[in-house]
Formats: C-alpha cells, structure tokens, sequence
C-alpha cells in the first residue's frame, strides 16, 4: 500500500454552520468546497466536512462520538483566548502529562488544543 495522504471525514449536521466555525474560527484554510462537502487543510492531512450527520446541543459523548479532533498549538494559552474572543468556551484541563484546552464544534464534536512538544 502507497498512502499518499491520511484525512478524517467529519459527518454533521449543521453544516453551513460547522465549515464557517472551521474556517473562522479555528482559520482552517479550505482547500476545495463541492455542493455538500468542504475540504480543509489540517497539517499534513485533511480534514473534510460533510453534510449528513447527527448535532448535539451539548458536547457530544464518546459514545456518539468517539473521535477527537485534536490541534497542537504553540501556545495553548493564547489559542484558547483566541478562540474565547470569537465567543467559543474552552475548558482549560490539567493532567500529568500536560494541559489541554477543551470545545466543541456546532454539532458538537470534541476538539482540543494541546501545546506542541
């Protein structure tokens, strides 16, 4: 097998909603959009978002959803207050072997920031 890329493809349900919080607020950058997908640059990998899925008013649980999507960042601290600027709550959360900072999508997919090593 030749993998020439790895992508996720995110299934949901407000989905107008979700490429614009991708793309604003998180400043994904697309790389193409069809009728009802919209691919993202997302590192080495892609990220596309696609219509179809099922929202959660709240975070969704691990067994609706048990995929995280997870972005490293430089400084966790200023991503966090980044994206608390654009009105997105992030739960900053402690462990022993580093800190990450916790918010969902609008159907409420998990995503975390966590600092690069």
């Amino acid at each position: 097998m030749n993998i020439t890329q790895c992508g996720i493809i995110l299934f949901v349900e407000k989905y107008e909603e979700c490429v614009a919080f991708y793309r604003d607020a998180v400043s994904l950058e697309v790389a193409y959009a069809k009728d009802s997908l919209t691919c993202f640059h997302f590192g080495s990998a892609y990220l596309m978002v696609e219509q179809d899925g099922i929202s959660s008013r709240q975070e969704k649980r691990r067994d609706q959803n048990p995929t995280v999507l997870r972005f490293d960042v430089a400084n966790l601290e200023a991503a966090a207050l980044e994206l608390q600027r654009k009105g997105i709550p992030v739960e900053r959360q402690s462990f022993d072997w580093g800190q990450i900072g916790v918010f969902a999508d609008p159907d409420g997919n998990r995503c975390e920031l966590k600092s690069a090593p």
